[in-house]
Formats: C-alpha cells, structure tokens, sequence
C-alpha cells in the first residue's frame, strides 16, 4: 500500500500523541526512539494503519532491549470496533451452515499484519488500564483446544480478567479481538 507523506505525517502524529498521553504504558521508552524505528517500516506502518482505521489505538507497550523492537497493542477501552463480530479463524467460519460471518478474527490479523494477543499479552494489557469491561477479545489459542472446536477469549469484569471458551464458530457483536505488532 502506497502511503502518502500526508497520511504518514498524520498516522505518526495520532500515534506520538496517545504515547504522550498514556506514559505509564511506556516507562522509560522514548518517542524518539519508537519513530526512529517505524519511520522506515512502510509494512509496520500499513498494520498500524489499520490497526488505527478499526478503532484498536495501537500503542506501544514495550521496547526490546538489545534488538530495540518496539511492541504495539491494541489499547482501545473495548475491543476494537472495526473487528468485532468475527468467529475465530476461517475453518470456523465456512464450517457454519447458516448465517457465517464475513470475515474471522485470525483472516483479518493476518491480511492487516499483526497478530492475536497471547493469554500472557492480554493480561499484561490489564496492568495497564481496565480494558473490555463492556466486550470480550479472542486470543491465540492452543493447537489442541482448537482441533477439538474450540477458541479462547478474554474480557475484564469485577475488576478480574476472565479467560474462556466458546466453539470457534461462535461470533457475537461484541467479540472482536486485539491485535499485536512488533516492529
């Protein structure tokens, strides 16, 4: 996706914005340090393009000391707008007889480049705010559960993040799912 100089001046600016208003999310990891490395990643900027376009709030979480890999979550209050209604990967969704979803959570983090947060993300997501009070966010899940028809989600409730299983066919209005980047 060719991105104009504007839309990245603009994109760069929401971003350095929301870091500037949420340090706590970011102790000790500098502005500077996070354009410097997603000025020349035209592929990173494309996913957090979108992550933005579907209502996530990419920001950044952590900086990799050593390789100086920044990561990206979704840390919009509820999941995120743009991606909710989704079952949870694409065997689920074509395996429904009747009224399939359009897309799934995995089909869509994998066409904007990111991916689902882990069980390990999604609760360190919580240290920094309270998030899906209102929604829940599927999550990566493991092999065995989803061979047998299963998926994971997670959402926060009575000041507790839940984890839970629903069959990966399953969809609702408000599950969607929260996305990761690292760059």
């Amino acid at each position: 996706m060719k991105r104009e100089p504007t839309q990245r001046k603009a994109l760069l600016q929401i971003l350095k914005t929301r870091f500037e208003k949420n340090t706590p999310r970011h102790t000790g990891v500098a502005w500077a340090d996070v354009q410097a490395r997603v000025d020349g990643a035209g592929k990173a900027l494309d996913a957090l393009q979108q992550m933005e376009a579907t209502g996530g709030e990419p920001d950044v979480v952590g900086l990799q000391t050593g390789s100086g890999h920044v990561t990206f979550f979704d840390c919009s209050a509820e999941s995120p707008s743009g991606r909710r209604g989704t079952c949870f990967d694409g065997a689920a969704r074509t395996s429904r007889k009747e009224n399939a979803p359009e897309r799934s959570a995995l089909e869509m983090a994998a066409a904007m480049g990111i991916e689902l947060l882990t069980e390990a993300q999604y609760r360190h997501l919580q240290t920094l705010g309270e998030f899906d009070l209102k929604t829940s966010s599927w999550i990566q899940t493991p092999a065995d559960i989803r061979e047998l028809g299963g998926a994971l989600f997670c959402d926060r409730r009575y000041g507790t993040v839940f984890v839970y299983h629903n069959g990966a066919q399953s969809y609702y209005a408000a599950r969607g799912f929260r996305g990761t980047l690292r760059v």
